[in-house]
């Protein structure tokens, strides 16, 4: 495997370097061996150099679903990840009258196992590729803006299709630093994934949204899918006769768990971090886009529940989309929160201000990157004119029935050209994934509900300033000043028309070219063509404005990095959904003067909290009469007298290391991280090494739930248990 070396003012850095504080940093596998001393102090036996190799153990068991991480648990392609990861698979087998969310599913054997998601995936990373001169060199210095950007989009796209040899692989080129550099991401791609085991949501979602974020914590976060391919061992479409997959490696499951104190570490594919974002992009997220998207996010939420009985079909099919919007609303409101009681606003102010200050004694480095940060936050503000409306209009856009017809008219379009030149997401390469989500549509919607969202936002959208309403987009619903009349009586009668809402029609729709479905008298098609134009014209300022950024985002983080070297603070990029290592130790804190929390719960503490038909603190009768019998059998801590069920951790993760298996010293699975205290929720923006926490499901409280409640001795006899 080829890793890269980056100019010296973007990664390199000596190990003599003090790291970011404590174990802050989502470090990339080729640093590691730059960071040996301080994993070694903290605990580590597995040799460093040996780590940053994706073809050995453990890189070679971890895996991405595409927004959640996994691992291999057996040498039969059983994967291990969140319960919240496989959410959608659980829910897309569920009906009112096998409502697996409620009551769970154990596979007893590999013919039992259902088929997950359409468009689930496993993803193998085999190679991580510099291609940083392949995708800026060439570009002329003239080009900027639109320009900029689509030079930059047919360089990825190029080198995409070049390593896309054939659809058993997916490849992406990831922008690190702003852009100033890019990777080739290589990935073997799995297309036959289906659920073996998930328990009941009364333990799988423990605590609900209450307990979402916050400790003590008590869920049991977790479940298994399998990883099929083909007889010939290589990639597949889900057949009946396909076979588990074979990976090279996988991860030997610990008993006993951890210890307070003990290293370890997690390897997984966090999402987005902004530790490197301006003051001005700090201050306008947390004193307005936070708390707007909080609102429309507890909204959104709040009309489906009023349209729909609780464990309905209607209900279930929209539980994932409600856990998403409630995750976030309260990740936002809590965000706000911590930014409103510390002094992170200060000290990027701060930081900026010590940074010109060094910049203005060197000459050469003033010249270069003097003006960066003011062109920056220029562009930031400018990018910001229209936040309002852009907002509103965005989760207008998530609906159902306005999100199928624009996305089947962009399709007719894209494939009017050639491939290469086709939008990001409408390739050929696509076209799969593509087919998959309009055929699983009617898995998560309901006519009734999608109106009422709809009606709903579109109540929010009339109090917009005149200057940022959308002209197209009043005309086509007859909207005039704040009178709906006109436009509640067309949609109603939009809902009542379309054939949407059938999947052969969606499909049959995605054959068609861009004159025929213009010509469909489909009233959800007709509005898409009625903002096709306009949409077309907004994405391109965006995709303009977007090349500027690209120009100057790259120059200013090259100053802040060259800045923090000099007073020796080692760098790591940002997280962008490419495979990373956070380490650190089981630890508590004190979340407030007076407080401390202890780094593990137990069943007890679970028991405690029960509350009989809760929906968020239920729990199962057998598990119940376990614990009180105390039947824990090997999988009780003497020390405890219990089974720990959740411990804390000072890892940095976010988003994305959903999933995520939890290793200790030697490299074994001691279980998964799923979730992050309060206090360290801003923590995607701003580490903090007294508060930051994760939190983490323990591997004996996973197999004794699968063996003593959910019967799932099967999977527990495939893996290794080391005892």
């Amino acid at each position: 495997m080829k890793f890269w070396i980056v100019g010296v003012l973007i990664l390199s850095f000596s190990a003599s370097f003090k790291t970011a504080l404590a174990n802050e940093g989502m470090w990339q596998p080729h640093q590691l061996a730059d960071i040996k001393e301080q994993l070694v102090a903290a605990g580590l036996e597995l040799n460093p150099e040996d780590m940053s190799d994706l073809s050995k153990f453990p890189m070679n068991a971890i895996i991405s679903l595409g927004g959640c991480t996994a691992s291999f648990v057996s040498d039969q392609g059983l994967v291990v990840t969140n319960h919240h990861c496989a959410y959608r698979s659980i829910q897309h087998n569920s009906s009112e009258s096998n409502n697996l969310l409620a009551n769970g599913f154990v596979a007893k054997t590999k013919q039992e196992e259902l088929a997950a998601a359409p468009g689930s995936r496993v993803y193998i990373t085999e190679s991580l590729t510099d291609v940083t001169d392949k995708v800026t060199g060439d570009i002329s210095s003239d080009l900027t803006g639109n320009d900029y950007y689509l030079a930059i989009e047919k360089n990825r796209k190029a080198l995409v299709a070049q390593c896309e040899v054939n659809k058993d692989y997916r490849c992406s080129v990831s922008s690190f630093h702003g852009g100033a550099s890019y990777v080739l991401i290589k990935l073997l791609t799995i297309r036959d994934v289906r659920l073996a085991y998930a328990p009941p949501s009364s333990i799988g979602k423990f605590g609900g949204d209450t307990d979402n974020w916050q400790w003590p914590r008590q869920t049991g976060d977790w479940a298994f899918y399998r990883a099929y391919v083909g007889k010939d061992g290589k990639p597949a479409d889900f057949s009946e006769d396909n076979v588990p997959y074979k990976n090279k490696a996988f991860l030997k499951v610990k008993a006993s768990g951890v210890d307070e104190g003990d290293y370890v570490m997690v390897l997984g594919y966090p999402g987005r971090t902004n530790r490197y974002r301006t003051a001005v992009e700090v201050e306008n997220t947390f004193t307005w886009t936070y708390p707007t998207a909080k609102v429309y996010r507890e909204e959104y939420i709040d009309v489906i529940k009023q349209n729909s009985a609780p464990n309905s079909d209607e209900r279930i099919k929209y539980a994932s989309t409600i856990a998403g919007l409630a995750n976030y609303a309260k990740n936002y409101g809590s965000m706000v929160k911590s930014y409103k009681k510390g002094d992170m606003l200060a000290r990027k102010q701060q930081l900026e201000t010590d940074l010109a200050t060094w910049l203005s004694k060197d000459a050469s480095m003033n010249k270069l990157y003097g003006d960066s940060l003011r062109t920056l936050n220029k562009l930031v503000v400018q990018s910001d004119q229209n936040k309002e409306r852009d907002l509103l209009m965005g989760y207008l856009g998530r609906t159902t029935m306005m999100s199928v017809s624009k996305r089947l008219l962009r399709l007719a379009h894209e494939q009017g050209k050639p491939d290469i030149e086709r939008e990001v997401g409408y390739q050929e390469r696509n076209l799969k994934r593509f087919e998959q989500s309009m055929a699983s549509v009617n898995s998560r919607y309901v006519a009734d509900i999608d109106k009422a969202i709809v009606l709903h936002f579109l109540a929010k959208y009339i109090d917009l300033p005149a200057e940022q309403r959308v002209a197209t987009f009043d005309k086509f619903f007859a909207i005039q000043g704040k009178d709906l009349s006109k436009a509640k009586v067309k949609i109603d009668r939009m809902y009542a028309a379309t054939k949407l809402g059938n999947e052969d029609t969606r499909l049959a729709m995605m054959k068609m070219s861009e004159k025929e479905l213009r010509g469909s008298s489909d009233p959800f098609i007709q509005f898409a063509v009625s903002q096709f134009d306009y949409n077309m014209a907004e994405e391109k300022r965006d995709k303009a404005l977007a090349g500027q950024l690209q120009r100057v985002r790259p120059d200013y983080m090259k100053a802040l990095i060259a800045f923090k070297k000099s007073r020796k603070e080692a760098v790591y990029a940002d997280a962008n959904s490419t495979l990373r290592i956070t380490y650190g130790n089981v630890k508590g804190y004190s979340p407030q003067d007076g407080l401390t929390a202890t780094p593990f719960t137990t069943t007890e503490g679970m028991l405690a909290k029960y509350i009989p038909g809760d929906d968020e603190f239920d729990l199962p009768a057998k598990l119940r009469q376990a614990i009180l019998d105390k039947r824990y059998g090997s999988y009780v801590d003497e020390t405890m007298g219990s089974v720990p069920v959740n411990y804390l951790s000072t890892l940095d993760i976010t988003g994305g290391n959903s999933g995520s298996p939890t290793l200790n010293s030697k490299g074994e699975f001691v279980g998964l991280v799923f979730d992050g205290v309060y206090e360290s929720i801003i923590g995607d923006w701003d580490y903090d090494p007294v508060y930051n926490r994760a939190i983490h499901v323990s591997s004996p409280f996973m197999l004794w739930v699968m063996d003593e409640v959910d019967g799932a001795q099967n999977l527990i006899n495939e893996m290794h248990i080391v005892e």
